[in-house]
């Protein structure tokens, strides 16, 4: 898994509508919230897709843009945002470009790692987490980042 001080590599995904999407667009307006999940609608990442949207309102008041990438294609994305009133992202990745760009593929490279980063607007890693098994770890970290944002003096400057 790539490391806080790393850059983080660019790539080139479809999001949810079927729109190519660069870590550059997602950039474009502040820092980024990243997030490597194995798949949609599984009760594991459904549970910490949905803990990120109640926090959403709080992400956004800082600064901050969440995306999610995992492999499912763009229809299983749109399924899963809708379903669970997602407001953010879904990126997919079938075959594992980012996922594998990022160092968070699975072991022998079966499903994928569950990790969040924390990239500022120049690719710069600010932070990151890895959790497979202990969701609430990643709702913890972003938690933090929020706070980091806050005491920054971002509150109420929100991603334009």
């Amino acid at each position: 898994m790539l490391k806080a001080g790393s850059k983080a590599p660019e790539f080139s995904l479809q999001n949810d509508e079927g729109v190519d999407t660069t870590l550059t667009d997602l950039l474009q307006d502040g820092p980024l919230v990243l997030y490597f999940y194995p798949a949609d609608f599984t009760p594991g990442c459904t549970m910490e897709a949905c803990s990120i949207r109640d926090i959403h309102n709080d992400l956004v008041a800082v600064g901050l843009k969440v995306a999610g990438i995992s492999p499912q294609d763009t229809d299983s994305h749109t399924r899963f945002r809708k379903e669970h009133n997602l407001p953010f992202v879904l990126l997919s990745d079938p075959d594992k470009v980012a996922i594998k760009m990022y160092d968070v593929d699975g072991p022998f490279g079966v499903g994928v790692r569950r990790a969040t980063f924390l990239i500022n607007q120049d690719r710069t890693i600010q932070d990151a987490v890895l959790a497979d098994i202990m969701i609430g770890r990643h709702k913890e970290f972003i938690d933090k980042a929020i706070v980091l944002r806050e005491t920054a003096g971002k509150r109420g400057q929100s991603a334009k």
